[in-house]
């Protein structure tokens, strides 16, 4: 069975091998648009999904490079609060040491 491609359904989906529209008989000479080549349309296309697909991994980029500056801030905080607790941990030892010089003095 071949039956001709619909609107809907056409035969095929590339625009260069479907078949040209042509202007109906009941419209008046001159109303429709004039036959343009699909090079430029096509083109602009593909252009425009490769700035698209460039759009995409830009902005994938962007996210991985912001989620990387995130993990090291929260690095940089769990070292901060690491140092912090070393120091406390340090200056009670220093304290308890110097008490216990000062028994062993006193005695």
């Amino acid at each position: 069975m071949n039956t001709a491609g619909t609107i809907d359904r056409p035969l095929t989906n590339d625009p260069k091998k479907q078949a040209p529209m042509k202007p109906s008989t009941s419209e008046p000479t001159g109303s429709v648009i004039e036959d343009v080549t699909t090079t430029g349309a096509t083109d602009s296309r593909q252009n425009r999904t490769r700035e698209m697909q460039l759009i995409q991994e830009a902005l994938a980029r962007a996210h991985m490079h912001d989620r990387l500056h995130e993990a090291e801030r929260e690095r940089r905080a769990v070292r901060l609060a690491a140092a912090r607790r070393m120091q406390r941990r340090a200056e009670r030892a220093s304290l308890r040491a110097r008490r216990a010089l000062a028994m062993a003095v006193m005695q």
